[in-house]
């Protein structure tokens, strides 16, 4: 039982880095990234769709994006849904697809960028700190049921702590390399 409950806690803590993953691959960092396009729906007949899903996303250049619908009447829908996210690019229709160009990043925006993956690691690094207490609330339940002595409660706490402290340690790394990404010109 209480292997259960590490092994699903290392789990949870697992998709939370999974999940940082994806938050950062939609931040722009001087390349083009047809990830940044993942939070962008569109209204393709009543049903907010992924930009994914109704056309093919490729990079010919490091700094653009070329969408090519698979349905051409969708191209102005997918040109407003790419204003409407507020992505800092301007699309260019020019009848078959759609070319973002994106403008070189200037310090400011490095700098934002920055404080924006700053932002979405603390959150992580909360999330797998809320794994840790939920698993020692468990464990500390266990032990006032006579499940678990002393001595095994102290063993599972220190396994859970060695398990966020690997996973921060991931967090923190992941932060720094995608900084080093975003700060290179």
């Amino acid at each position: 039982m209480p292997e259960t409950i590490l092994l699903e806690a290392e789990e949870k803590m697992e998709h939370s880095l999974e999940a940082l993953h994806k938050s950062f691959a939609t931040v722009r960092s001087g390349r083009a990234n047809p990830k940044m396009l993942e939070r962008v729906h569109v209204d393709y007949y009543s049903v907010e769709t992924p930009i994914s899903q109704i056309a093919g996303i490729s990079v010919p250049e490091g700094n653009q994006i070329y969408i090519k619908p698979y349905d051409k009447s969708m191209l102005s829908q997918i040109e407003r849904a790419i204003f409407a996210a507020n992505l800092g690019v301007t699309p260019t229709n020019d009848g078959v697809g759609i070319r973002i160009v994106l403008p070189p990043l200037t310090e400011e925006n490095r700098r934002n960028s920055v404080k924006t993956i700053h932002t979405m690691s603390e959150e992580n690094k909360v999330a797998i700190r809320n794994v840790r207490r939920d698993a020692i609330t468990h464990f500390k339940k266990m032990e006032k049921d006579k499940l678990l002595t002393e001595d095994d409660l102290q063993y599972y706490e220190d396994e859970v702590q060695k398990l966020t402290d690997k996973f921060i340690a991931k967090i923190d790394e992941a932060f720094h390399e995608k900084e080093k990404e975003i700060m290179h010109i």
